[in-house]
């Protein structure tokens, strides 16, 4: 096989993608245990956490791309604009918040955020998930 990607980029930026990922696992798995509904979250804030989680699990998918294969440098220009942007809308998610729903979901990120593994930074990347189980031959049957 021949040079990939991930060789062609800095091993920092991958760490820094996986832990992005599984801090917004944390908050995405923190609003599911405190059953949060709809009205009670910032909805265009809400949107712009779950698109820069694809952008992180579609520049993780890539760094196993063969090298040439993709535009490295805009990737790159990409991901690390989508990094600066996770802090800001993290903040700004969190202080728009109703009053009194903060401090619980702060709390649950907590809890939740160490029991994720590093595995957990692949979650729902097709062909990467370990929770997800390998594809059946054949396709699905129907």
């Amino acid at each position: 096989m021949g040079q990939l990607v991930r060789n062609a980029v800095p091993k920092a930026l991958e760490v820094k993608l996986k832990a992005s990922r599984l801090d917004l696992l944390a908050l995405f798995r923190a609003i599911d245990s405190l059953e949060m509904d709809a009205r009670e979250l910032p909805p265009v804030l809400l949107n712009e956490l779950f698109e820069l989680d694809a952008d992180f699990a579609q520049a993780l998918s890539a760094l196993d791309e063969p090298l040439g294969s993709i535009d490295v440098r805009a990737m790159l220009s990409d991901t690390r604009r989508s990094l600066a942007d996770l802090d800001r809308t993290r903040m700004y998610f969190l202080e728009s918040l109703i009053p009194g729903r903060r401090a619980p979901l702060e709390k649950w990120i907590r809890k939740i955020r160490p029991t994720l593994t590093q595995d957990d930074a692949y979650h729902a990347i097709p062909g990467k998930d370990p929770t997800a189980g390998e594809p059946s031959a054949g396709g699905p049957r129907g």
